[in-house]
């Protein structure tokens, strides 16, 4: 069920100049929130921020009553949350959208580019205690776009592309020899990141006759379906990302 909730944040985790960790907590338990989730947070104090902002639930602690979630710095809105301080109350709707689909028993491949990082934490917990068999692939520019690698390694086989060659193997995530080899070994593909990223792996995904599902990152401004800004067209017609995804099988996509 969606609540409207104040939270106080705990600390924010800096990884570099352009990308954070904003953890909050909260006096009253956290409701089950599945994979793939996300919530809209309030930026108060500020007359140029109107809309909420959307981000994936990077993580939950239950037992302390935390959330949290990994943002880059993209504009006024997440400038404004990277410069609040632990103690500040941040007001967010949550938890919003749906979840991926999940699997049990099987061989994992989990794609992710750049802040398409984000749904993953939860997802790889999910999917280890369904006894799967996980493996992250993680892509970005540089060596210093690649986080929380500690983090995912709790819970599969990482493995790394950047563009620039600075760590793991060159070349976009597609190229990687995971999935340039034997990509037909996996039973289940999940996948975020930029859109190009994420139709290629799709298409991998569909040559190889693998299920895949993709987490959408359009703009949502209000997170309910009413301002439809956020419209993607399916084989079913037109949907709201915010409400009918952002989690989608690629087949039922028109990409």
């Amino acid at each position: 069920m969606k609540q409207v909730r104040d939270f106080t944040i705990s600390r924010i985790i800096y990884l570099n100049p352009e990308n954070f960790i904003i953890e909050l907590s909260s006096e009253d338990p956290i409701p089950e929130i599945l994979p793939g989730s996300f919530a809209e947070l309030k930026i108060d104090n500020d007359p140029d921020i109107f809309l909420r902002r959307p981000f994936s639930i990077l993580d939950t602690d239950h037992e302390n009553n935390l959330i949290s979630f990994y943002i880059k710095i993209i504009g006024k809105g997440t400038r404004k949350l990277a410069g609040m301080k632990p103690g500040q109350i941040v007001n967010i709707i949550f938890p919003l959208g749906n979840s991926f689909t999940p699997v049990n028993d099987g061989k994992v491949l989990i794609v992710g580019g750049g802040s398409g990082i984000a749904p993953f934490i939860l997802l790889g917990k999910d999917l280890l205690k369904r006894n799967n068999r996980i493996s992250f692939l993680l892509g970005a520019r540089t060596n210093k776009d690649i986080f929380l690698v500690d983090k995912f390694s709790n819970y599969g086989e990482v493995y790394i592309t950047t563009e620039d060659g600075s760590l793991g193997e060159k070349g976009l995530v597609t190229h990687h020899s995971i999935l340039k080899n034997n990509p037909g070994k996996f039973s289940q593909i999940y996948t975020c990141g930029p859109e190009p990223m994420m139709k290629a792996v799709a298409n991998i995904a569909n040559n190889h006759q693998i299920p895949c599902e993709v987490s959408l990152e359009n703009t949502m401004a209000c997170g309910f379906g009413a301002c439809l800004c956020c419209v993607v067209a399916t084989t079913g017609g037109n949907r709201c990302v915010c409400t009918e995804g952002p989690v989608f099988n690629v087949k039922d996509l028109k990409w």
